[in-house]
């Protein structure tokens, strides 16, 4: 990571997912890019909506002011705007008081090729096909999808992640796919003591586990969970991959195939990540959803071998 952040955790978000752009876009979609370049300049001064990632991006940033000024956290804005087009993003963000002051304005073009510059753990956008190409260059990344219900208004940050292909390699999901449960269980169970191998979000939660162990239990404005569809016997091999990572999850949800949206809104999840679309689409129905586009699931989806 760049010495000029240190061991931050550093999140890049794109425009579209901090802020409510979708008019803006439509204007871009139907009438051009002078269009949407006279749009925006003509709105400049006026504050853009929050978008489904600002109360995400507002909690992250909250965690700097309760460290006394000890910054552990940046938020980078990567955008396929031009600077001109997005100065009316960064008004907005003054407008919020939010602490987001890098940013990369890509021209139209993906700007996925600056997170490793600035050394970020995560990417959250709208444009999937960035999603990709960050995930496949091997960083954490998702592609957000609205919530259709409003989530509580809480300051506790609280993040949930599927484990295989997501903080596990999707080793485990490949018998899975070819050969079905049992076979998953017996090589699961047969491989109890080995470490599984680490997962695109791997980085991101250690990340994360490292803020929290800044706080004492009770104050830790950070809460994780795992929501995997395991269960016993399956469910080993994972408690010992975090035990050998270091890494701690606060609660851990083995449900046997049990959808797991009944259980993220119990959670309160502002955000929860998954590498299946189709789990994705349940669980927004509940809560802010991340897909995931890794693993074979999703080699499968899109056609390839």
């Amino acid at each position: 990571m760049p010495s000029l952040l240190g061991d931050k955790l550093v999140i890049a978000i794109s425009s579209r997912a901090l802020f409510d752009l979708d008019e803006s876009h439509q204007v871009f979609e139907q009438e051009g890019l002078e269009a949407y370049r006279q749009y925006q300049i003509a709105r400049e001064d006026i504050p853009l909506e929050q978008g489904e990632a600002f109360p995400l991006v507002q909690k992250l940033l909250r965690i700097n002011n309760l460290l006394e000024g000890d910054s552990r956290v940046e938020v980078v804005l990567i955008s396929r705007n031009s600077a001109d087009t997005g100065l009316r993003v960064f008004n907005s963000i003054q407008h919020y008081g939010l602490g987001i002051t890098r940013a990369a304005f890509a021209g139209g073009r993906s700007p996925f090729t600056y997170i490793p510059a600035f050394g970020c753990q995560l990417f959250l956008s709208t444009h999937a096909e960035d999603v990709r190409a960050t995930l496949e260059a091997g960083f954490a990344a998702a592609t957000i999808f609205p919530a259709k219900r409003a989530r509580e208004q809480r300051d506790e940050l609280r993040i949930a992640f599927d484990g295989d292909a997501v903080l596990f390699s999707d080793e485990s999901e490949q018998v899975f796919q070819r050969e079905g449960l049992a076979a998953f269980q017996a090589s699961e169970q047969a491989a109890a003591r080995e470490p599984l191998g680490g997962g695109p979000f791997k980085a991101f939660l250690a990340a994360l586990n490292r803020i929290q162990t800044e706080f004492a239990g009770a104050q830790c404005p950070i809460r994780t969970a795992l929501f995997t569809a395991r269960s016993a016997p399956a469910h080993e091999r994972v408690i010992r991959t975090l035990r050998e990572w270091d890494i701690r999850l606060d609660e851990s949800l083995f449900l046997g195939g049990l959808d797991k949206s009944q259980f993220l809104q119990a959670f309160g999840a502002d955000l929860f990540f998954d590498d299946q679309e189709g789990h994705c689409r349940r669980a927004v129905d509940v809560v802010p959803t991340g897909h995931v586009p890794h693993g074979i699931s999703n080699l499968k989806s899109s056609g390839s071998a």
